[in-house]
């Protein structure tokens, strides 16, 4: 076995060029490292907006540090056992993320140790995936929101997403067909409540929204309600998309399990790292439901490139898998990284570079 030698954490807040909102002018990043007994060494990272960076620190520098030394270093043969070590400070949620911080720098450790990128160390199955244009923009004045979209169509990208959950229907509505109305009909709009709906809100609004041909609706509730979810499915045509707020591969199961899944959108470092997000990749394949990972293109892009499509009826070609750029926000865009980014996003494409492991090493410039 080749043990854990040594796991380390800090914790960085990176200011956004376009605030998420007057309250969300900055992420958190907690890059970690480890170095296993016969040297190797890898690097990770836990992330969270605006909520819980403290506690994810604490989580990593006492809990998962005394139970991850002398333990083996392969990220599939100890992530349960750490889950479960973890499950009573919770069995998702501050404990995945901060568990993803681990299983994130095991896996770039194994990659770092054979040679190759991430994709590479779990199989290519792409050359390249569609990414598509993504904003955090409820709060943008209907001018500033088509100016962003403009911007998305002047590079290329064929897919955009824009929030809805205005205080007035009749905002959404107006909104939404103004960016239909420039994106034409060959071009996809997906519209993200971010869970601002109740049923019956989600269920007028969808009704009102169905119109402008929505190719998903994401998070039209609370995440964690799936009775509602399954209610609203059979009331709109429309696939809805849950995900980015579900944290375990058994809450991933129920939604695909109950049919109310159109899509999935697991955000890799909320689940808990690589290792689940593959598990849940799984059981997305077997139910025949599309999976594009959210946000975090530096990550989830090399992991979009090793996913098979095969099966799930998605919004663009059979088999094709969908990365969300949002705005100024990747990590690289920020200056949060030390070295180049680990992929290539170009005529809404995105590839590999080719660096080492997940060739995600983060900046000391930043506000600690």
């Amino acid at each position: 076995m080749n043990g854990i030698r040594s796991f380390d954490s800090r914790l960085v807040r990176i200011p956004l060029h376009r605030p998420w909102g007057p309250d969300v002018t900055s992420v958190v990043v907690l890059p970690t490292r480890v170095e296993l007994d016969d040297g190797a060494v890898g690097f990770g990272f836990s992330w969270t907006p605006t909520i819980g960076a403290e506690a994810v620190l604490a989580l990593l520098q006492h809990d998962i540090w005394r139970t991850a030394i002398g333990r083996d270093g392969d990220p599939e043969a100890i992530w349960q056992s750490v889950w479960e070590h973890l499950h009573e400070a919770g069995g998702g949620g501050l404990t995945t993320i901060a568990l993803a911080g681990l299983d994130l720098a095991l896996w770039d450790a194994r990659a770092r140790a054979n040679g190759c990128s991430i994709a590479d160390e779990i199989g290519i199955r792409h050359r390249s995936v569609e990414v598509y244009g993504s904003g955090v923009n409820l709060h943008y004045t209907t001018d500033e929101l088509l100016a962003q979209v403009q911007r998305w169509i002047d590079a290329g990208h064929d897919a955009v997403k824009i929030k809805v959950g205005r205080p007035s229907l009749a905002e959404d509505v107006d909104r939404v067909r103004a960016v239909r109305e420039l994106l034409g009909d060959d071009r996809r709009l997906m519209i993200d409540a971010n869970q601002r709906w109740d049923l019956e809100r989600a269920t007028t609004a969808m009704q009102a929204l169905e119109a402008f041909d929505p190719a998903w609706i994401e998070e039209p509730l609370r995440a964690e309600d799936l009775p509602g979810h399954i209610v609203l499915a059979g009331r709109t045509s429309v696939p809805i998309a849950v995900g980015e707020n579900l944290h375990t591969r058994q809450r991933f199961d129920e939604f695909l399990q109950s049919g109310a899944a159109g899509v999935v959108q697991p955000n890799i470092v909320r689940v808990g790292g690589i290792t689940p997000f593959r598990r849940i990749a799984a059981a997305a394949l077997e139910h025949g439901v599309p999976l594009y990972p959210h946000l975090l293109p530096e990550l989830s892009g090399q992991l979009a490139l090793t996913l098979d499509g095969a099966g799930a009826a998605g919004i663009g070609p059979a088999g094709s898998v969908l990365v969300e750029d949002v705005e100024d926000a990747g990590f690289g865009e920020l200056g949060a990284l030390r070295g180049p980014s680990p992929v290539r996003i170009a005529d809404s494409r995105l590839t590999q570079t080719g660096s080492p492991g997940l060739g995600l090493l983060f900046t000391e410039g930043f506000t600690s």
